[in-house]
Formats: C-alpha cells, sequence, structure tokens
C-alpha cells in the first residue's frame, strides 16, 4: 500500500476557497494600511539568530526553529517580524529622523509544544510607525487596527489596552528583583487571582503597591478600571501612566472608535521590548487574538539607530477562523468561466477565452475528454465555485450554460 504523505505537525494546506478567500482578505488589509500612507516592506523568512537573540525581548531560543548554514553560522526561521523591520531600519534608514511607516505581510514560525494546539506557522499583516514616539502614534495604531477589523466584516470585537509602565512601577516600589517579577508577571497574565495574591503575600512588603498589583487581573472591562486604580496606589509613576491611557482612550475617540477600546491595566506581554502601551484584539469564534501590538521605544537602537517605534500584527488566519464561525462571508470579487472546446477548435477556444480576459474576466481553457460529458465538467466547475461554461460549438458559435441554473443559449464567438 503507497504510504501518504501529510503535513508536518502544527501546519497545514491551505487550497481552494479558502486559499482564495485568504487572499482576498490578505489584499484588502493590506489596501487599507496603504490608505494610511504605510509603505510595503518585505524581509526574508529566516535570518541570523542573533537578530532574534533573548537581548531583543522577543520569542524565546527554544520556541525558534533553528538550523545551521553551510559557514556554520545559525539561522531562525523568523518567529516575529518586528525585529527585522527594526534591523531594516537601522541598516537603510540611519539618516533619517521623520517617521516611517511600513507595512507587510508574511509568515511566521513558532515551534510551539503539539499539545497546545496552535499552528506553528501563520500568516501575518502588519504595520509599524518608526520614529514615532508620540501619544499621536499611539492613538494612529489602535484606531488602524480597529478599521482593519472593520474592513475585514468584524462588526463585534474588543481592542483590550494596557501599559506595561503600570507593572513596572508598582514592582519598582516594592523592589521586585527579575526573577520575582516574571514569577508575577506570568501569574497576572493569566489572571490568576488568588496565585497572585498568595504569591505576594509570601513577599512580606508592607506597600500599597502590593495592594494595587494584587487588584491587576481585575483592572479592565468597561467600568473604568483607570478610575478604580487610581484609588488604589499614591505611585507617581503609575498615575502618570493613567493620565495617558486617558488621554489616549480620548485621542482614540477622535477617530470615532471609542465603542471598540477597553482598558486592561492587568495585559502584560511575553515579548520584553515593550516599552509603552501593549493592545490584542479579540472577537468570539477564536479564543487567541487576532490582531497584538505595542510600543517598543528600544529595539531598534539595540541595532544601531535611536527610533521610538509602535507597532501591530494581525493574524490573518485567526481572523479567518472566526469570519468563518460568525458566518461572515469574504467576497470573492473574480468572476470565472470554463471555456469547453475539442482539439479542432483551438483556435476559436483561445480567441474566446483572450475576449474574455481583456475584461478582467478569470478563465480556463478545458479540451474535452471524449468519454465525459457536459455534466460532468458542469460539476466541476461547482466543485471549483467556476460560475459558467462556454463550450465552442464551431467555427462561430459557442453555447453559454450557466452553473447556477442550468440555462443555456447560443451566441457568436467574440471577436479578439
Amino acid at each position: 500500500m503507497e504510504r501518504l504523505l501529510h503535513t508536518p505537525e502544527g501546519v497545514r494546506d491551505i487550497y481552494d476557497e479558502e486559499c482564495r478567500k485568504k487572499n482576498v482578505l490578505s489584499d484588502k488589509l493590506v489596501q487599507t494600511l496603504n490608505l494610511y500612507g504605510y509603505e510595503d516592506i518585505q524581509t526574508p523568512s529566516f535570518e541570523f539568530f542573533d537578530i532574534f537573540a533573548s537581548e531583543r525581548g522577543t520569542v524565546s531560543s527554544r520556541n525558534m526553529y533553528k538550523m545551521i548554514d553551510r559557514d556554520g553560522e545559525t539561522l531562525v526561521l523568523r518567529p516575529d517580524i518586528t525585529p527585522s523591520i527594526a534591523r531594516v531600519v537601522a541598516k537603510y534608514f540611519k539618516d533619517e529622523n521623520i517617521p516611517l511607516r511600513f507595512s507587510y505581510c508574511g509568515n511566521v514560525y513558532i515551534n510551539n509544544s503539539g499539545l497546545m494546539g496552535k499552528m506553528k506557522e501563520t500568516t501575518q499583516i502588519g504595520a509599524e510607525l518608526v520614529m514615532e514616539p508620540g501619544i499621536e502614534g499611539d492613538a494612529e495604531m489602535i484606531a488602524l487596527a480597529v478599521n482593519c477589523l472593520l474592513e475585514s466584516g468584524l462588526e463585534d470585537f474588543q481592542i483590550d489596552i494596557g501599559h506595561v509602565g503600570y507593572f513596572h512601577a508598582l514592582t519598582s516600589q516594592i523592589g521586585l528583583d527579575k526573577e520575582q517579577t516574571s514569577a508575577l508577571k506570568e501569574l497576572i497574565e493569566s489572571k490568576n487571582y488568588f496565585a497572585v495574591e498568595d504569591y505576594i503575600d509570601s513577599l512580606q512588603i508592607d506597600s500599597d503597591a502590593c495592594e494595587s498589583l494584587k487588584q491587576l487581573p481585575g483592572l479592565f472591562g468597561h467600568e473604568d478600571p483607570v478610575a478604580r486604580a487610581r484609588e488604589m496606589t499614591s505611585c507617581k509613576e503609575a498615575l502618570e501612566v493613567l493620565d495617558y491611557l486617558e488621554s489616549l482612550q480620548a485621542m482614540v475617540g477622535l477617530y470615532g472608535y471609542s465603542r471598540y477600546v477597553t482598558i486592561d491595566l492587568g495585559m502584560l506581554s511575553e515579548y520584553d521590548y515593550y516599552t509603552g502601551i501593549i493592545f490584542r484584539g479579540y472577537t468570539y469564534g477564536t479564543g487567541d487574538p487576532i490582531v497584538r501590538g505595542g510600543r517598543y521605544d528600544r529595539l531598534i537602537s539595540q541595532f544601531g539607530k535611536d527610533a521610538a517605534s509602535v507597532g501591530f500584527a494581525i493574524v490573518l488566519d485567526e481572523l479567518l477562523l472566526a469570519l468563518s464561525r460568525q458566518k461572515i462571508d469574504v467576497p470573492d470579487t473574480v468572476s470565472s468561466t470554463m471555456v469547453l472546446y475539442e482539439a479542432s477548435l483551438l483556435g476559436e477556444a483561445i480567441r474566446a477565452a483572450g475576449s474574455l480576459r481583456n475584461i478582467n474576466r478569470a478563465v480556463c481553457l478545458m479540451k474535452m475528454d471524449p468519454s465525459m460529458q457536459i455534466s460532468d465538467y458542469a460539476n466541476y466547475c461547482r466543485r471549483h465555485h467556476i460560475d459558467s461554461i462556454l463550450h465552442i460549438l464551431d467555427h462561430e458559435r459557442l453555447e453559454k450554460i450557466d452553473i447556477t441554473d442550468g440555462s443555456s443559449r447560443e451566441m457568436p464567438i467574440p471577436a479578439f
């Protein structure tokens, strides 16, 4: 028995209607980014390991796909596109001092545990606003993420905004070391209320910051978490973060997108390169975020250029899954036709196909198999979402068959 060839765990084939819809959605999102002035950029799928080394604050080394090239250098399949763009900015735009806007579409590769049930290869579409340190850049990025999700067809979604500075201000106030901070961060991010309280109590530190940290997992939602947080802390740095988030919410309101945005002070990120706001987009139909983003003011400086920046990525595969489960169609605007012909009428078939392609209609030429009937080709068209058949009858005439209702009519072969 012939052995079937499968894909490795965590990757899959995408074809037919799903692939077509993914491409249509990708094009629409990229066009939206372009309308905001973001210019397309492409970076390699694999880079030197140093681009994503631990000091960059990206994915842990154990979750990267690594390989050795013929010169003995360690390469990795990119687990994250932002560090690649940081490298590009430092190399090619070192002397630029006016903000740059980049948009991208590409695959990332993360070697997750198979037990997690996550895909190891996903497609991301994202934007990076480079050399923009102000709150205006943060607001633009959040508004752009909202606009992209609306353009995809989603209506019911939420962008949650946090700020790494709030957590760091509180942990600095009580003097936690790196190991303690990391442990607490993991508990807060998982919204493990009881474990957070037990861990902080075990530190035996008397400070209002401890009480604020205990409440962090619950400081989110529509019941004004910022106001609740103000009542719990006197930390100057923490209060400045709260002021910033209120100003940011107001600025996002200028775009008309306030109803899509909430604050989550307990939101933290596995990516340590974030220095300011972080945000995620959620909708029903998928358990993972469909958008991830944030401010990274020190990442590009590691490559040789000081450039405060902010960006986000849409996980296209998760977005498509959500749209499918919410029964929101991704319209495929391409109409296609099969031109069916016998070998002796190839010239007429090419002429008919050329006429249709001149008006941007997709056409597949199909030479008839004598053992098959017209109904066999009609069934093929239904399986592959082809709208109609033009059956070449002779040197001057063809029969047009509508696949939807089975109707047909004769007509002359159009001029090429």
